[in-house]
């Protein structure tokens, strides 16, 4: 039977700037990744029902640790996003070996939200992410996000759509989501809590 879980019991608990500060692995971990607009901490802090417990910011690339978040013992993390974020070669590549060596070590990961922004068409670095994921054989499920910026009529089709450009195996689940009117939330929360049956 899933987990159910309180979601706004959320603490956060741990920051790791390189993989030796990363906590021992154990508890079971849900894992968050996306570009570095994708609305991640948007999503995240609607999911515990709070204002900022994760930090959001109008500059790309804020989040450049991998923080760690407390959910009646299970593990949320929040990964540093990808993609055109203005910092220095140095930080991004700090970034690339940080996420790498997170996901190829043992860690008890349950399932990654791989967040998608739904008003593009399939971006490369979305496509290196998700075919890593098939690669490294993670359990993943794709939160396609700002869905309020797109008319309603038009959600389920783009989601289709981008669905086949990622060419999802049919194990892995996908959800339409907004942080702004709370869109898909019930949805994701039944995702992550099957992942912890």
């Amino acid at each position: 039977m899933a987990k159910k879980l309180n979601y706004n019991l959320a603490q956060f608990t741990w920051s790791a700037g390189t993989a030796a500060q990363l906590p021992k692995p154990g508890r079971p971990e849900i894992a968050f990744v996306g570009r570095s607009n994708v609305g991640k901490s948007s999503i995240m802090n609607k999911l515990f029902n709070r204002k900022n417990l994760v930090k959001v910011s109008a500059k790309p690339g804020k989040t450049i640790n991998i923080n760690f978040f407390d959910v009646q013992g299970v593990d949320f993390v929040d990964l540093p996003g990808y993609g055109y974020a203005r910092v220095s070669g140095a930080e991004q590549e700090r970034w690339v070996k940080l996420m790498a060596d997170y996901f190829e070590m043992e860690r008890n990961l349950r399932l990654v939200v791989a967040l998608v922004d739904i008003r593009h068409d399939m971006q490369p670095l979305d496509e290196n992410m998700v075919d890593y994921l098939l690669k490294l054989e993670h359990p993943f499920c794709i939160a396609f996000t700002k869905a309020d910026k797109l008319a309603k009529s038009k959600q389920a089709a783009q989601a289709k759509a981008l669905a086949r450009q990622f060419t999802l195996p049919s194990n892995v689940p996908y959800v339409i989501t907004s942080a702004a009117n709370g869109t898909g939330m019930d949805e994701l929360k039944g995702i992550i809590e099957a992942s912890l049956k």
